[in-house]
């Protein structure tokens, strides 16, 4: 096996095994990342003493040299939000994403206020304010990209797994008009339900990102987007192991649930054997080609890829009935 060093700025790659320089045989199909810096609000939201600030994504624009998109179309854009919640998106190549970008599809990694790497000040902008400044952020990226005219502003998705999972929920309960379409891995639906049955590790958790529970309880319920699936209109994506211990499966069923009862296209994939991430190659696979399926039936575009089809609730066509 060969060991690589990347140099993302400037995008060179060499080979430890030898002094051979090996980018061209991935040159154009390597997405670049380019950081940048977007404006966003500070809490309290809605109101006169927000004040503005900056926050930070890493965008990779759709990267292919064998194929071009339309000339008359912008691509759509997929924002990830990473778990944690106080994690970090870094720039080091992964294929994850690399899997989008050649697949015709931007992808922004959302620094959102409260991620590492920033300084102390902007991590300890998420406390308490889990699911308001994340959402606010990720929002404030996607719309960024598409004002800048990198991005088409009508195919905005945004994908998350656990804590990121929770981001896209609240995104989409919380801010319907920004995103077409949304995938939760593993995501946390329910915050109350994390506060009185998370695992031991975390359990004190909750107390800085919300606030004390159960004297905190309105706030918990009210951040939740289980308890707002009235105000959510996107089309969503569930895939969820059955074995998570972190994140119980039923945070995902009682969400599409209450989709499939609104008549909103929500599919639903849960995992045997997989607990919070998804560890077995095939599951990984299934999982990253599920989401692009379902896409591609919100956004209306066709995959490249032969991928089995997802079976999608409430979709008005007859091959998912």
């Amino acid at each position: 096996m060969s060991l690589f060093t990347y140099y993302i700025n400037g995008l060179s790659a060499k080979q430890h095994t030898g002094s051979k320089v090996v980018s061209d045989a991935y040159s154009g199909f390597l997405s670049e990342p380019q950081e940048v810096v977007f404006s966003t609000k500070l809490p309290p939201f809605g109101s006169s003493e927000s004040k503005d600030a900056n926050a930070y994504a890493f965008y990779y624009p759709p990267t292919n040299k064998d194929y071009q998109g339309p000339d008359n179309e912008l691509p759509p854009l997929l924002v990830l939000s990473h778990g944690g919640p106080t994690s970090v998106a870094s720039s080091v190549l992964q294929s994850k994403i690399q899997y989008w970008t050649s697949r015709g599809i931007a992808v922004a990694d959302v620094n959102y206020g409260g991620s590492t790497g920033y300084g102390r000040e902007y991590r300890e902008r998420l406390y308490p304010h889990f699911g308001e400044v994340d959402v606010q952020d990720c929002c404030a990226a996607a719309l960024y990209l598409a004002d800048s005219g990198l991005v088409d502003r009508k195919r905005l998705s945004i994908m998350g797994g656990s804590a990121g999972g929770f981001t896209t929920l609240a995104c989409l309960a919380f801010r319907p008009e920004v995103f077409a379409v949304g995938a939760s891995l593993y995501g946390i639906s329910d915050l109350e339900v994390l506060a009185k049955e998370t695992h031991k590790f975390e359990a004190e958790y909750p107390v800085h990102l919300v606030g004390p529970y159960p004297e905190a309880r309105a706030e918990y319920i009210r951040r939740s987007p289980l308890y707002s699936v009235d105000t959510l209109a996107c089309p969503a994506i569930f895939l969820q192991g059955l074995e998570d211990k972190v994140v119980p499966p039923n945070q995902a069923t009682l969400m599409v649930n209450a989709l499939k009862e609104k008549g909103i296209r929500v599919a639903h994939i849960e995992f045997e054997g997989e607990q919070h991430g998804f560890r077995k190659s095939e599951n990984i696979v299934r999982a990253l080609e599920a989401q692009l399926y379902f896409f591609s039936q919100i956004l209306g575009f066709e995959t490249a890829d032969q991928i089995d089809p997802v079976p999608i609730f409430n979709d008005p066509s007859a091959a998912n009935q």
